[in-house]
């Protein structure tokens, strides 16, 4: 399946990425302007007890919207943990009211173990948000003189 493009935002805009676990969710922020993630944390947390440590770092980074890393087999079939990221996604914008943009994140965490990384989880997010962030249109000041000198 693959995402609807995302519009690019008018204004810098700051993302805080959640790479979804049963166990763990690793947590990463980035921004429309430097689009570039860094890990940030990961939460090992259930129920309530999850969304109120997501909450924290939302009041703490305010991020205009959120990423969420949702799984697939390699050849993009989906999977249980591939409802249970969307299910976590919908979660989110419902407590929240923050947009929740999904990334399909197959190999994040492979990626993360080659880079051996300290916190895994959270820098799963951070490739997660970096796929995102590379998703993002450009806007090319260049092209757009282009378009007003030919008009």
């Amino acid at each position: 399946m693959a995402a609807a493009p995302v519009a690019a935002p008018r204004h810098p805009a700051c993302f805080l990425a959640l790479d979804f676990g049963t166990g763990r969710v690793g947590v990463a922020v980035g921004n429309s302007l430097l689009r570039s993630a860094q890990a940030l944390t990961t939460v090992q947390a259930q129920g309530e007890a999850r969304f109120a440590a997501i909450a924290r770092l939302i009041a703490e980074w305010r991020p205009d919207a959120l990423v969420v890393g949702v799984p697939f087999h390699p050849d993009g079939a989906a999977h249980d943990n591939t409802r249970r990221a969307r299910a976590f996604g919908r979660q989110l914008h419902g407590r929240f009211r923050l947009p929740v943009h999904e990334v399909d994140e197959r190999y994040s965490t492979t990626e993360a173990l080659a880079q051996r990384a300290a916190d895994v989880d959270a820098a799963a997010a951070a490739i997660i948000l970096d796929q995102f962030l590379r998703s993002l249109p450009t806007d090319h000041p260049d092209e757009a003189r282009d378009d007003d000198a030919a008009a």
